[in-house]
């Protein structure tokens, strides 16, 4: 048994653990059921999951999410247009996201893949400085309309 101030009581019936936890106001928990005999602890259990919940906030506070940002271009893209799109492409990789560039076909544009193969190209090579490795381009993901590459951030 041992007491919320660190004290080693011993070992106790439950009855005496469960009186001398009343007496001095505080609650007694059960802390490893499966040893024998089992291990019991008198303290403040409010406080306790409290500073628990204190903990695992702080924890998560440090915590750093990688997202997976997509950004979705059109073959036919206009310059003014391919520079405004690429460069939330690298903002989002200096926050540390990764992006998925999609390049989404319609009609005839079909027809004509290395058009979104170039486009993809372009896009890595104005993005190279700050991916993590270096991109190959024949690692495009084609599903139905869409051609797709993943960027890794730096670290």
């Amino acid at each position: 048994m041992i007491a919320e101030d660190g004290a080693q009581l011993g070992i106790m019936s439950p009855q005496d653990a469960l009186q001398e936890a009343q007496d001095r106001g505080l609650d007694l928990v059960e802390v490893a059921p499966k040893a024998a005999p089992p291990v019991c602890r008198i303290m403040d259990y409010g406080k306790y999951r409290y500073q628990q919940s204190k903990r695992a906030k702080e924890s998560k506070k440090h915590q750093h999410v990688i997202l997976l940002k997509e950004i979705k271009y059109r073959p036919k893209i206009d310059k003014h247009d391919f520079d405004f799109k690429t460069n939330h492409v690298r903002q989002f990789l200096e926050e540390g996201s990764k992006v998925k560039v999609t390049i989404m076909f319609r009609g005839r544009e079909l027809a004509h893949p290395e058009f979104g193969r170039d486009l993809l190209e372009k896009v890595v090579k104005a993005t190279e400085d700050l991916c993590q490795d270096r991109v190959d381009c024949s690692r495009l993901r084609r599903d139905g309309r869409n051609m797709s590459i993943v960027l890794n951030p730096a670290k």
